[in-house]
């Protein structure tokens, strides 16, 4: 029989599937990480970071946990803590889709949620009302994906593997959203040191720090998910070979063209990494490209598939 013990037990082993009707030529495929229970790539990390602080004797059991969080690892963390009895506080930027705070909630997460637009040293920041929190809070644990070795270890030891065993190790390019960096960053050195050779691509949305020339450019983006406004201790840099910059108009209408002509339903952020992977792909015809999805598109019904919204914030037409 093939029964889990929990559903955490079903996270990982995600399918590469061929995006052969968006690109023909066949070499470009999508880790699709939304077929996660958690509906997303975070419920890996999720799961590692609460078992780390398990071991380390940072989480007591009926324990709390408080993390900023743009939703997904907050999900991941949700279905673990359910599992676990541990209480879960959530911290949300208010630019994140409601289906994201009410998924939360449905778990049993307590949700607050802070102004997007604002430094991150701001006292008002979902950064900083984290870390109020967790001093106000008797016992909490933060596990902080943005400076926990254990986001990017899991994908060292899950993503990294899983890609280079489906591919027969003939993996060519990756090409990744950059968040955390979590994901890039423990995708990237596991392939890397099976072969040097394969090219490391970020993408990123206009406005984020990490590819933007300076300062100035740094500024608020409607994609949600990637991208940062500081350089997270999770994210290595010197493993990305080079980045793309991709608009959110961009990013938006194409979630809408993968659902329409894959049949792959996947949030701003997912199309933000495909518009990336195409290029790549395009220009690369003789290298097998992949590229991460790192959730659903059901948590983005009421943005990226609303015409309404997306008409407001005028993104259904390009340029």
């Amino acid at each position: 029989m093939d029964i889990r013990a929990s559903i955490v037990d079903a996270i990982g082993n995600t399918p590469l599937v061929r995006l052969s009707r968006l690109h023909p030529p066949g070499n470009l495929v999508a880790k699709v990480e939304y077929v996660n229970p958690g509906g997303s790539i975070k419920d890996r990390i999720g799961l590692m970071m609460i078992e780390a602080a398990e071991r380390a004797g940072k989480l007591e059991p009926g324990g709390t946990i408080v993390e900023p969080t743009s939703g997904n690892t907050g999900v991941g963390l949700a279905m673990v803590a359910a599992i676990k009895g541990y209480r879960l506080i959530c911290v949300m930027p208010d630019k994140m889709s409601q289906e994201k705070i009410d998924g939360l909630r449905a778990y049993g997460a307590e949700v607050h949620v802070a102004p997007t637009d604002v430094e991150p040293d701001d006292p008002r920041s979902y950064y900083s009302v984290a870390a109020r929190l967790v001093e106000e809070t008797p016992g909490a644990f933060s596990p902080n994906q943005y400076a926990n070795d254990a986001n990017p270890e899991s994908h060292y030891q899950s993503t990294g593997p899983e890609i280079w065993e489906q591919t027969d190790g003939t993996v060519g390019i990756l090409v990744v959203g950059v968040g955390t960096g979590g994901t890039i960053t423990g995708t990237a050195r596991f392939l890397k040191e099976k072969n040097p050779r394969i090219e490391i691509v970020g993408v990123d949305p206009v406005g984020s720090i990490y590819t933007a020339d300076s300062e100035d450019d740094v500024h608020t983006y409607l994609t949600e998910g990637v991208g940062e406004d500081f350089w997270p201790d999770t994210f290595d840099p010197d493993l990305v070979d080079r980045y793309i910059q991709v608009t959110d108009g961009a990013a938006y209408r194409m979630a809408r063209r993968l659902a329409a002509t894959e049949g792959v339903l996947v949030g701003s952020s997912g199309g933000m990494s495909v518009v990336g992977a195409l290029q790549v792909a395009e220009a690369s015809p003789d290298q097998l490209v992949v590229v991460i999805l790192p959730d659903s598109g059901r948590s983005y019904v009421s943005k990226v598939f609303n015409d309404e919204w997306m008409a407001e914030h005028g993104l259904l037409e390009a340029p």
